[in-house]
């Protein structure tokens, strides 16, 4: 356990943020030091919030000087507890949000260079200020900064079409755990002057360096837009439907979401002005959306067509077209509120889990298998990126259960869930990141190989290991 920061360095660390650029009140302190699930209460003895790279180069010299431990902070809707200090009250908080300007747009060549700090909805108004889209789209995109996002190597509903953050970066800026900052913001599609020494952070969950500033990819804004619900009889119908609007859609196919019944009547029960257009009686429902940008596409004949065929060949036992865009807002409301239906609902125990597209049916059917064996007090809420291979396998207490046991249940059930997914080939960690929340099980199942050259790289760009200590890496 690190030591105390002395009050000569953290003197220091306040003079190199300036002026309102620190908390060190206990009042202030607290929402930096509770994560966002509230399964970690850390404790710190000062938050810093720098307006400049400069200033976050100098404290993190500081920091290296002296052994500081230092977490970096963004919007905190981190599931794993990433973004939080542990509770010996040896680690400083750097947060990002006053790092928070758009540099610049480049519309001619699809790019924005925009800071760590910018929330995601404001990346969004950006470039749509330049009739640009940028496509990573999450619940929390009001409070989620792009630091995080990139850090956690987010993923979002449309992961299908565009791909991860990874995916929507060309370039960054990082300062390093020693105070030097690398300046690797080109804006380049091509670029093979060596490693890819970017995407060694994406993903890092700020382990390795503190990202200020992303060379963003953008879009073209769709302008032809067409929305399904669709009723469907399992999982194993859903990707018989996905190869078909894959083959009618190429990439036009956006998004495919997958929700059991359970889920869509939680939603239902729980989230006002929230509504099933459909037959309640479907196990299974499907929300598909297709865009386009050309606004001639008649994206809405072609995804009607398609789902008219799919019905014939009995994939689809009834369906929904939105014919406004308040239909399809509230289409993605019934599927983005899933999350807050199942806090209002109770407990729940949650597992953010990938395997490969054609292996969903099965992790679904051995995985309720899990639940009626271990988790009697439970119901099963699965639902997710289906497209992608990436669903939440929740878990939602019932509401006669005693919450005690139900929670108890909740490590035997996470290590026959990891041991089920590891045997289809799939992840422990679809889009959520590491954190604390899953270091011990990354430890014990990663690659040995594998997680040798992580713990390389650590060594060799945090030497003293104060970058977000006891995340990710033991």
């Amino acid at each position: 356990m690190r030591s105390p920061v002395k009050p000569e360095t953290l003197a220091e660390l306040k003079a190199a943020a300036g002026d309102g650029g620190w908390l060190d009140s206990s009042g202030d302190l607290s929402g930096y030091t509770i994560d966002f699930r509230r399964l970690y209460r850390g404790a710190s003895p000062l938050v810093l919030l720098p307006r400049t790279v400069e200033q976050v180069a100098r404290i993190m010299f500081i920091c290296h000087r002296d052994g500081v431990g230092v977490v970096p902070h963004g919007g905190n809707t981190s599931y794993c507890g990433g973004a939080t200090p542990d509770e010996s009250g040896s680690q400083i908080v750097l947060a990002m949000k006053r790092l928070n300007q758009v540099r610049h747009i480049d519309a001619a060549n699809d790019s924005m260079i925009v800071e760590a700090g910018c929330t995601l909805a404001e990346a969004h108004a950006a470039a749509a200020s330049e009739d640009r889209m940028f496509p990573l789209t999450l619940g929390s995109q009001g409070t989620a900064q792009i630091g995080g996002n990139l850090s956690t190597n987010a993923g979002g509903t449309a992961v299908l079409r565009y791909g991860m953050m990874r995916d929507l970066v060309l370039g960054l800026e990082v300062v390093l755990a020693d105070g030097r900052v690398l300046s690797g913001l080109k804006s380049l599609r091509k670029d093979n002057t060596g490693y890819d020494v970017k995407s060694l952070f994406i993903g890092a969950e700020g382990t390795l360096g503190i990202i200020t500033a992303a060379s963003l990819k953008l879009f073209p804004i769709p302008r032809d837009t067409a929305t399904a619900l669709v009723a469907i009889e399992s999982p194993r119908r859903a990707l018989e439907l996905l190869a078909h609007l894959k083959r009618a859609a190429g990439d036009g196919l956006t998004a495919f979401e997958l929700m059991p019944r359970f889920a869509v009547a939680l939603t239902v029960e729980h989230i006002p002005g929230v509504a099933n257009p459909l037959d309640q009686g479907a196990e299974w429902y499907v929300l598909a959306e297709l865009t386009s940008p050309n606004p001639r596409q008649r994206l809405a004949d072609l995804l009607s067509d398609t789902l008219q065929e799919a019905a014939a060949g009995g994939m689809v036992i009834d369906a929904s077209m939105a014919t406004s865009i308040a239909q399809s807002q509230a289409m993605w409301k019934l599927r983005e509120s899933v999350p807050e239906a199942q806090r209002r609902h109770g407990a729940s125990l949650k597992h953010d889990i990938s395997v490969p597209v054609s292996r969903i049916p099965e992790l679904i059917e051995r995985g309720a298998g899990l639940i009626r064996r271990l988790v009697p007090e439970g119901d099963m809420v699965s639902y997710g990126h289906v497209g992608d291979g990436n669903l939440h396998f929740n878990v939602s207490q019932r509401p006669d259960a005693p919450a005690s046991a139900f929670l108890a249940r909740a490590k035997p059930l996470e290590t026959a869930m990891y041991d089920l997914v590891e045997s289809l080939d799939g992840s422990i960690s679809a889009e959520h990141g590491i954190g604390r929340l899953k270091a011990v099980e990354l430890a014990e199942r990663c690659d040995p190989a594998e997680l040798s050259v992580m713990h390389a790289v650590k060594q060799a760009l945090d030497p003293k290991g104060i970058l977000n200590p006891g995340k990710v890496l033991l």
